[in-house]
Order: C-alpha cells, then sequence, then structure tokens
C-alpha cells in the first residue's frame, strides 16, 4: 500500500514522522499533504489570535468539522461511515507507530 510520508511539528518543538498509508483511491497525495498543512496551520493560528483551547475540544471541532464534510457526500450513509472509521483508524495507528522526538533541552 502507498504511504504518505508527512513530519508534523509541535509548538513545543517535538517532531513525529509518520508514515501514513494511502487509501487506494487516494487523488493526489501532494494535495493530501497540503490539506494536512493548512489544516494544522489553521488550528495553529486560531489559537495564536483568539488564545489556547483544550486538547479534547480542538479534537471534539476536528471531530465534528469531519463529520459535517461526510454528511456534504452523496453516497449512503453506512459507506460513508465506513470509509471514515477506516481512514480514521489507518491514520491513528501510523501516528501512534511514529516515534516522538522532543527538543534537546538543557546542558549536554
Amino acid at each position: 500500500m502507498p504511504a504518505l510520508p508527512y513530519q508534523a511539528r509541535t509548538a513545543t518543538g517535538d517532531v513525529f514522522d509518520i508514515d501514513f498509508p494511502l487509501h487506494p483511491e487516494t487523488g493526489d497525495p501532494v494535495r493530501v499533504a497540503q490539506l494536512i498543512a493548512g489544516m494544522l496551520a489553521a488550528i495553529d493560528k486560531d489559537m495564536s489570535v483568539l488564545g489556547e483551547a483544550s486538547n479534547g475540544d480542538v479534537l471534539q471541532a476536528a471531530a465534528m468539522a469531519l463529520a459535517i464534510r461526510t454528511r456534504m457526500i452523496h453516497a449512503p450513509e453506512a459507506m460513508t461511515r465506513n470509509l471514515v472509521a477506516d481512514l480514521v483508524s489507518t491514520a491513528l495507528d501510523a501516528a501512534h507507530r511514529a516515534e516522538r522526538r522532543a527538543p534537546t533541552t538543557g546542558n549536554a
């Protein structure tokens, strides 16, 4: 299965090198990477302007946005639910396999 290598850097300096397996019907992996970067940047920008939000609130908002995008698809509900569940599960598995690299602090 083809994969999308993606490097995520957190505001605290942690780095995750994630190999996201791609769905067989992925249209444009480069565009997928651009969308990930855009969504994460939008969240970071929102927090820098409007103030911090809890991780739970961010995840809840992301889940609700995903639900809305899913509902916008003209397809049977069972099909879209299964597709989203599979995509989220695959992405979570890939993210949890990635090692967290934290910045070095203090005197070495």
